[in-house]
């Protein structure tokens, strides 16, 4: 299957393209829909927020909110090969200043994260984890543990239908769905 060309489709940055992905990487980066339509309700809260990509892939999703207006976006990706792309796409689009990457496995904690960042807690929260891999409660707790989220922060967690998200980790106030993928909104 060929992989999709990756554009930013809102902002500063709209319509440019992204590093097409290496055949060998299997990722399953978000539709441009549903990318859209979160972006869309993310508009009143992406001037000057702090955005955390968990899952980063190819970075499109971080990218897309520095594009509309978020002034720092932390990127988060365990392979080295999804690192190297998101730095290349950051590199290409010229906001590497605005960016951080970690590569780190975000399931098992994210306490390193809150150590790195002192007191930049973020505004927003997107975790796209690989598809069926039923791993948003753990990220959720792991969110939750290290504190990273502001008082009046969001999370968005982009899942399979079939994954039971855990209301008491985080207050889901949205529930979007498109086709067998659902995005849950949660706050404190």
């Amino acid at each position: 299957m060929a992989t999709p060309n990756i554009k930013i489709i809102g902002g500063e940055f709209s319509g440019q393209q992204l590093t097409k992905i290496p055949d060998h990487l299997e990722l399953r980066p978000i539709l441009a829909q549903i990318k859209k339509s979160v972006f869309d309700i993310l508009t009143p809260k992406l001037p000057d927020c702090t955005f955390l990509d968990l899952f980063a892939g190819t970075g499109s999703v971080g990218i897309e909110a520095l594009s509309r207006g978020a002034k720092h976006a932390v990127f988060v990706e365990s392979s080295s090969d999804s690192i190297k792309m998101i730095e290349r796409n950051l590199e290409k689009i010229r906001i590497k200043e605005y960016a951080g990457v970690y590569q780190r496995d975000v399931t098992y904690s994210l306490q390193w994260l809150s150590s790195i960042l002192k007191e930049r807690y973020f505004d927003i929260v997107f975790q796209g984890p690989p598809y069926k891999a039923y791993l948003v409660n753990q990220v959720l707790k792991n969110i939750k543990e290290a504190n990273l989220l502001k008082d009046d922060g969001i999370i968005i967690s982009q899942h399979h239908q079939t994954e039971k998200v855990d209301p008491d980790i985080f207050n889901i106030f949205r529930k979007e769905k498109y086709g067998d993928t659902v995005v849950t909104f949660f706050r404190k």
